[in-house]
């Protein structure tokens, strides 16, 4: 199986043979490109046409992040499963405004039926979770009759702002967290959230690189120039399965903690080792297994993300009926 690979050090990636090669400050090494999924690049790396044309020839997406840690953007090579049948559908699924608002519907009933599986999952430990489990329940509700996107976003808003408040409970307040700022995070739950969702969208765009999806028409998130709206449309649903529990988990096994951030003026973000904590968590859920209940096989989370775009490319194209993913354990 092709995986992610993480440029965390500056240096430069290069074209030798038939594979990449990068020199790096203080280490060199290769990189079989059969075994790239994508390359995710964290540090100030130089690289020259020639590997680019490598790069695109192979089909292997570049994925940019800042300083601090955080998506600044994509090079993305030509798409490789053109389908002008798919994208007319996906198309006209959004221009129709019916057809759209039961799929911006769907995708936040599913990511908010995710969140509460969460919160029941620590409410036997913290029962103060209840009454957060009812307020989303209530708001949830309210979706079956939102027929525009805007009161679908508005509800997924207040949504997202009880379900964050239930963070200091869930995690035994060991990080101070009183609410979500992005830009810049101010605090260490704050950056770990950025950090992880930047994560799951390029996560959620290399698996749309591997269908005939457009990955700039969406449906819950306005199209616009410059970035990639259905990723952020899919990542919706699965940022509470992946990146929410990734989060909990390096909190309440105190595997992450105040050192591994770097605080400055009204900035907060992880520094390399809390990184490279957070990335060897991530690539390990994305490559563990389930038993999907209705292939009866068992399936990576990866796959879920891939298997969700098939579902969607089905709906969109007459054959079956959408409905998000939900987490059945």
């Amino acid at each position: 199986m092709k995986r992610n690979y993480y440029l965390l050090n500056s240096g430069r990636l290069k074209r030798k043979d038939n594979t990449l090669y990068f020199e790096g400050e203080d280490t060199s090494k290769v990189i079989p490109v059969n075994d790239v999924e994508s390359l995710m690049v964290y540090g100030e790396v130089g690289m020259n046409t020639k590997a680019l044309n490598f790069l695109a020839q192979n089909q292997i997406p570049v994925h940019i992040f800042n300083y601090y840690g955080f998506y600044s953007g994509t090079f993305y090579p030509r798409e490789k499963l053109n389908s002008g049948y798919v994208i007319i559908n996906q198309a006209e699924n959004y221009l129709n405004e019916e057809k759209r608002v039961y799929i911006a519907r769907e995708i936040i009933y599913s990511a908010s039926y995710n969140i509460l599986k969460n919160l029941k999952h620590y409410e036997e430990k913290h029962a103060e979770l209840e009454m957060y489990v009812k307020k989303i329940e209530d708001l949830r509700d309210k979706l079956i009759t939102a027929f525009d996107v805007a009161t679908i976003m508005g509800i997924e808003g207040n949504i997202r702002n009880i379900y964050y408040d239930a963070f200091n409970i869930i995690t035994e307040n060991k990080f101070e967290f009183n609410e979500r700022v992005k830009r810049p995070p101010n605090n260490p739950m704050n950056a770990l959230i950025s950090f992880g969702n930047s994560l799951m969208y390029t996560a959620v765009l290399g698996e749309i690189y591997n269908t005939q999806l457009n990955p700039t028409i969406s449906y819950l998130h306005q199209p616009g120039e410059r970035r990639f709206s259905l990723s952020l449309d899919i990542a919706e649903i699965f940022k509470p399965v992946i990146v929410d529990r990734i989060i909990f988990k390096l909190i309440n096994e105190n595997m992450i903690k105040e050192e591994d951030f770097l605080k400055e003026l009204n900035y907060c973000y992880l520094n390399d080792e809390g990184r490279k904590k957070f990335l060897r968590e991530f690539d390990s859920k994305m490559s563990s297994t389930i038993t999907h209940k209705k292939l009866d096989k068992e399936v990576s989370y990866k796959s879920l993300i891939r298997l969700e775009l098939y579902k969607l490319i089905k709906h969109i194209t007459g054959i079956e009926k959408y409905e998000g993913f939900k987490m059945w354990w």
